[in-house]
């Protein structure tokens, strides 16, 4: 549960939006100044391109750090035991919190007291990957998120936030990511947009053989470039389980790191005991080396697909990092992404990720 909890930040993190959610946190008149620097350098054809950044003020929030999604999570797991329309109720009406389109307009609904599954459903974005964000924490528990995904969310949106706690809770229990991902496909129907996508994805990173030489593949198989929605669920939920199937597989074969006989990667599992144990012909390698190459690798890919960059490789660093286990992540990583900054929940500032996860365990 800390893995899958550690592995979503940083995965949050490591996307470019990261940097412009954080940003919230820094004057009003320096995100101004960035805007006008950008239409600047669009008006002058400047190649340049200006990024977030901090005059005379702290700057803190603009190093590596969780954002949206991290912060979601925990709200997530904090509120988890309640009734899903009233933990989202009390967000109503505060002038304080950032969120996805679809929670916006599910707290408009609540507050003009359509209930759930119209507060979901009657959404003009409601086939976004927020609830499938939020049920990497019901998934990492062991609980249905369907409650949770139908106040904010209808169709592909609620479809991939059950796919992600079906793979989520497969790996929490053990189960090797090949099995996770079936879990999840069992939650797609072929006949719906992201079922479809996620079979095309999955076949298409797997042609390709590792993640990053999947990139290509996916942009064309899997993106929608005619309009904005790098957070349909449709794209980033079927990229998350094609790029960490790919991880997994391609960390497997690469020379000195695979095992016959066990498939994925676990750590201190029952029955695994002798993974990394001294074989003929094959170097020690622990399982710590196997999950970060693999947690790496996947992340990183997720994050060269600039249109989903916002919780592709959020969902992708979730599955990878429940399936490694914590302690396997890289060091720099878990200790970076465990502080919350409150970009998007304030209340949440300060607050330690990985506090929360031991609570929901």
């Amino acid at each position: 549960m800390r893995g899958a909890f550690a592995g979503l930040a940083a995965g949050d993190a490591a996307g470019w939006p990261a940097a412009r959610h954080r940003s919230a946190l820094l004057a009003g008149w320096a995100r101004r100044l960035h805007r006008e620097l950008d239409a600047f350098a669009e008006e002058r054809q400047v190649t340049t391109l200006p990024v977030p950044f901090a005059l005379n003020q702290p700057v803190a929030p603009l190093a590596v750090g969780p954002s949206d999604d991290a912060e979601w999570l925990a709200w997530t797991a904090l509120t988890i035991r309640e009734d899903r329309a009233e933990a989202f109720g009390r967000l109503a009406g505060r002038d304080d919190v950032r969120a996805r389109i679809s929670v916006w307009a599910a707290l408009d609904n609540l507050a003009a007291g359509k209930l759930p599954p119209a507060s979901g459903h009657d959404n003009p974005h409601h086939f976004d990957d927020a609830a499938a964000v939020r049920a990497v924490a019901f998934g990492a528990a062991g609980l249905d998120p369907l409650e949770d995904a139908c106040v904010t969310n209808a169709e592909d949106g609620v479809l991939g936030a059950v796919a992600t706690a079906r793979a989520v809770a497969a790996l929490t229990d053990g189960a090797p990511m090949a099995d996770a991902v079936e879990a999840a496909l069992g939650a797609l129907p072929p006949d719906t947009a992201i079922g479809h996508a996620a079979r095309e994805a999955l076949a298409a990173a797997r042609a390709a053989g590792s993640p990053f030489a999947a990139v290509p593949a996916l942009d064309a198989a899997v993106l929608d470039h005619v309009y904005s929605y790098g957070v349909a669920a449709a794209q980033t939920v079927p990229i998350a389980l094609a790029l960490a199937d790919a991880a997994v597989t391609s960390a497997r074969r690469t020379p000195g790191v695979e095992r016959p006989g066990v498939e994925g990667f676990a750590v201190e599992r029952p029955g695994l005991e002798e993974f990394g144990a001294e074989r003929p012909g094959v170097e020690r390698v622990g399982a710590e080396r196997v999950g970060a190459e693999a947690f790496g690798a996947g992340v990183s890919a997720a994050a060269c697909l600039a249109p989903v960059a916002d919780s592709a490789p959020a969902l992708t660093g979730a599955l990878l990092g429940c399936a490694a286990g914590y302690d396997a992540l890289p060091a720099a990583w878990r200790e970076r992404v465990r502080t919350l900054a409150g970009c998007c929940l304030p209340e949440l500032a300060g607050a330690d990720l990985l506090d929360i996860a031991g609570r929901l365990a």
